[in-house]
């Protein structure tokens, strides 16, 4: 279980798609930086590598990270000053989905690394071990990118934050790895539902490819924020059980949870009703309202 809550938690949560540079420098497909039937040949070309023979012709395999592109990075950043209360801020990148120049994976990259190596909070993620950070790292090295302070070890594991030994560092925290300890690990959406936290809205994982090929980036921001709050509500819950958070304590941070939705949502952030909608559902469904 949790052991350290630290000051400043940043429950985060990453969207990446088949990298069409990969393509072209590995398989000669034709330049394709945005969406298009060029970006689609590319993803094609990359899929079919990886296909088995009992595959469907339009099955989508699970790539190697290093060979995906980064699109879209968002999380709920959490500070608490000492005596004080917790604040929480929603983070989300890019910043204008609808601006080229912000959205390139290396200008994300950029600022996810120096926020996190400035402030070096307590991560999290849900399977964030075995995908989000390696794709962080190696994305990051493609780009040739510094660590920017993300990468910083201490010498001796209680000299400093490390977010590279799982064993030794409270740094990095996989609520997968919590909750199922590598064995009959539960998805993000079951997880998250039976706990009358919401899960997957209308988007999943797999859809992400087809909807940057429509260019529909907007939209997978907006369920890439859907996914940083399930991932931080469930990191309350696990902070509950595992003793860091008091019920009265459990029970303000969803209140502050519902009150960042209210805000985003008031400031022209309406997709976030839909969340708010499920949330109530599951929590009457599941008798926790």
């Amino acid at each position: 279980m949790l052991k350290l809550l630290a000051d400043t938690v940043f429950s985060f949560d990453v969207e990446w798609i088949p990298d069409p540079r990969a393509a072209e420098i590995l398989h000669e497909t034709p330049s394709a930086d945005g969406p298009g039937e060029e970006a689609r040949a590319s993803f094609e070309a990359l899929w079919s590598g990886y296909r088995k023979d009992s595959d469907p012709d339009d099955f989508q395999p699970y790539l190697k990270t290093i060979l995906c592109r980064i699109i879209s990075l968002a999380g709920i950043l959490r500070e608490k000053s000492p005596g004080g209360v917790p604040s929480l801020k929603l983070v989300s990148l890019p910043v204008d989905p609808g601006d080229p120049a912000k959205c390139e994976e290396k200008v994300l990259l950029s600022n996810f690394l120096k926020s996190v190596g400035r402030r070096k909070p307590q991560l999290v993620g849900y399977n964030s071990a075995q995908a989000d950070l390696p794709i962080i790292v190696q994305r990051s090295i493609v780009n040739g990118l510094p660590g920017f302070g993300f990468s910083d070890r201490p010498d001796k594991p209680w000299l400093g934050v490390d977010y590279f030994d799982s064993r030794n560092s409270e740094y990095s925290v996989d609520l997968v790895d919590a909750m199922g300890q590598y064995r009959d690990r539960p998805s993000l959406h079951q997880a998250a539902t039976l706990s009358g936290i919401p899960g997957k809205i209308d988007v999943s994982g797999g859809s992400v490819a087809e909807m940057w090929l429509q260019g529909k980036l907007a939209e997978i921001v907006a369920y890439n924020e859907f996914d940083a709050f399930t991932t931080h509500l469930l990191w309350a819950r696990l902070a509950h059980f595992s003793g860091l958070l008091d019920s009265g304590e459990y029970r303000a941070e969803q209140d502050a949870v519902r009150d960042l939705l209210e805000s985003e949502i008031s400031e022209g952030k309406a997709h976030l009703e839909k969340f708010v909608t499920e949330w109530d559902r599951l929590l009457a469904l599941t008798g926790q309202n």
